[in-house]
């Protein structure tokens, strides 16, 4: 595999850890990032010698959502170039989310915002127990188009309404209870956690555990449409960028205000 500048890939016997490793800024997601996670994933996806992909971040935090100088960035690009850059996001979590290994997500810190499309996307969540998630994409002026899908079919509409209509933060205990986190495991504990999932997983036949994967999407996700729903939820953030209340949305945050739906 290549050499990463944003993530790095380290292997044990049958499995293959990605790292996000920005840790000074908390692992937040910028173009470089999201292109080598793609890049790494879909190359994992055909590795033999791998049973097992997990996904976990260096420092203080899994993630804190999208990258500050990347956000100032897309505030200015017009919906076309939106529409582009939010489906390489979509297809990120895609590409995760349709591996035929199963993928482990190792969450601490802060899950925030895309943050929350990359744990959904994966198939068991661990969590430590003082990590904090939050759906912001509404306090912005956006909504979370591209990670919809992967929330929505982990929590379902229900749970989806709560904690994506009021942005708030919410904690582990509370992530579990809303199905998005699969375990909580106490701090220092998360090695010997992730080990006993390994173990029942490579216990399993590996054209099994594919064939199984598979199963389970095309049954849990018969409404899904694939590149015909990734389209939708990339033009949806592309338009609401663009428009006035995004734009507001993002100029309130850089500049320390309530944005003015909100005074």
């Amino acid at each position: 595999m290549q050499n990463y500048q944003s993530i790095s890939v380290q292997f044990a016997e049958k499995q293959a850890s990605i790292w996000l490793n920005r840790p000074e800024k908390h692992n937040a997601l910028n173009p470089l990032m999201i292109a080598e996670l793609t890049e790494a994933f879909t190359h994992l996806a055909h590795e033999p010698g791998i049973r097992v992909i997990v996904l976990r971040g260096k420092g203080k935090s899994f993630c804190a959502g999208a990258d500050l100088n990347y956000m100032k960035e897309i505030a200015g690009f017009g919906e076309k170039e939106n529409h582009a850059d939010a489906m390489q996001l979509a297809t990120l979590f895609e590409t995760i989310y349709s591996s035929p290994k199963p993928v482990i997500a190792l969450v601490h810190g802060a899950v925030y915002g895309g943050a929350n499309g990359l744990s959904a996307a994966c198939d068991i969540v661990l969590a430590e127990k003082n990590t904090i998630f939050a759906f912001s994409e509404v306090k912005l002026g956006i909504s979370p188009a591209t990670i919809s899908p992967y929330v929505i079919r982990r929590c379902g509409g229900a749970a989806a309404r709560e904690l994506m209509l009021t942005g708030r933060r919410f904690t582990a205990e509370e992530a579990a209870r809303f199905l998005l986190v699969n375990k909580i495991v106490e701090i220092g504990e998360m090695e010997e956690a992730l080990q006993a999932y390994v173990k029942e997983l490579l216990a399993a036949a590996p054209e099994a555990l594919a064939q199984c994967k598979k199963l389970i999407h095309d049954v849990a996700g018969q409404q899904h449409q694939g590149p015909e729903l990734m389209e939708e939820t990339a033009r949806l953030i592309a338009s609401q960028r663009a428009s006035a209340e995004g734009q507001e949305g993002i100029a309130a945050f850089f500049e320390k205000r309530k944005p003015n739906w909100n005074c």
